[in-house]
């Protein structure tokens, strides 16, 4: 009978985790995959972000946003990563942000999701968290601080500097549509 009781109470939270963490497992992975750039690191830094967030679910408030502490995970996990990454490759540790900034490419003839989705990989990682959280996840500027851990006026003014920036990269490309007029 006691066997029987530890089993119920053992299975219990593994369902409470299910049903509140994996719906978001799509929606990681996505932002995984714009962060990391590359698959299967994406797919290891989820894999990570879910073993943390379930060794960690007793210290989950049930209720709470259950999405945006999967994320705050999920970006904590990434950094680390980026983290270990340049320490290894410098032999020291370093913000790496300047090492993403790039000349410019040209902007093709004609736009594609690819081409949108190459654009925003190219933004500097604190842009790109941002607009990634905001615009493509629909997280509050308020939930964005939370996940990010940076006051809300820093995720405003990196918010509109990543569309400052897009908007720049790819305005000749709109304008050979036609969305834009030439003194745009």
């Amino acid at each position: 009978m006691a066997g029987a009781l530890e089993n119920h109470s053992a299975e219990q939270p593994l369902a409470a985790f299910e049903m509140e963490a994996l719906p978001h497992m799509n929606d990681l992975f996505r932002a995984a995959a714009r962060l990391c750039q590359d698959q299967n690191k994406a797919s290891d830094a989820v894999q990570e972000t879910f073993l943390i967030a379930w060794k960690s679910f007793g210290k989950y408030e049930r209720g709470s946003n259950c999405r945006a502490w999967l994320f705050q995970i999920l970006f904590n996990v990434v950094r680390h990563e980026r983290r270990n990454w340049f320490k290894w490759i410098t032999g020291r540790e370093e913000d790496i942000v300047g090492a993403q900034l790039s000349a410019p490419a040209l902007v093709p003839e004609s736009l594609t999701d690819g081409d949108i989705l190459a654009a925003v990989d190219n933004l500097p990682l604190q842009f790109r968290e941002v607009l990634l959280l905001v615009d493509v996840e629909d997280f509050s500027y308020k939930e964005a601080s939370e996940i990010l851990r940076v006051p809300i006026g820093t995720i405003m003014s990196r918010l509109s500097r990543a569309r400052g920036i897009l908007k720049a990269k790819l305005a000749d490309v709109a304008r050979s549509y036609g969305v834009l007029s030439a003194g745009a």
